[in-house]
């Protein structure tokens, strides 16, 4: 089981950062596409201690600087915290060869597709931070900046954090831009502050 540390923040200029990472550190990108769906449990329907975010199915598709797609379906489910305003989450993920198979054994077992988020954008890797570029429907643009780690040990968190903070300064962000909520409850608000909205 992985450990993801991660922050996201909002983008004004998408079209600079990504010039940014392309030239000023010499990044090259990959493309992507993902669309995710999360399921739950049906009303009435006792899951145990499952995680209350549900079952996440997410179908990928990644494109090299070569232009060669690679699409996959990936099946995640997470214990989420926050800390700070950065993410900690415990994350386990398979793929699956037959999407709608899986859909279709998820409601005998008494899940619901519920909220859909579509993302699209392009993500490099730089010095062990995966750095993501991404529009989401409905919201607007945002980085995303993960560092993986074996084990949830307060130093490691500590340290990433650091890191992460310290790469967003460098790409001209401000702590401010930082969004603590997750895509999802930003998703399923239905008024109209949200900051950046629309962006």
């Amino acid at each position: 089981m992985s450990i993801e540390i991660e922050l996201k923040a909002w983008v004004a200029d998408p079209q600079g950062l990504r010039n940014t990472l392309n030239t000023d550190l010499s990044l090259v990108s990959r493309a992507f596409e993902k669309e995710d769906t999360y399921w739950h449990s049906a009303p009435g329907i006792h899951t145990g201690s499952f995680p209350p975010s549900g079952i996440r199915i997410r179908k990928e598709t990644t494109t090299d600087a070569q232009g060669t797609p690679t699409r996959k379906v990936l099946v995640t489910y997470k214990t989420k915290e926050v800390r700070e305003g950065i993410e900690v989450n415990h994350e386990r993920e398979f793929s699956i060869s037959d999407g709608p198979l899986f859909e279709d054994l998820l409601r005998r077992f008494g899940f619901e597709p519920g909220i859909g988020k579509h993302k699209q954008g392009w993500t490099w890797d730089y010095e062990g931070i995966t750095v993501e570029l991404v529009r989401v429907s409905g919201l607007g643009w945002f980085v995303e900046l993960e560092i993986l780690e074996d084990e949830d040990l307060a130093e490691a968190v500590t340290a990433a954090r650091t890191r992460l903070l310290d790469l967003l300064h460098r790409l001209g962000i401000d702590k401010d831009n930082i969004e603590s909520r997750y895509y999802t409850e930003l998703l399923a608000c239905s008024s109209g502050d949200i900051p950046g909205l629309g962006a």
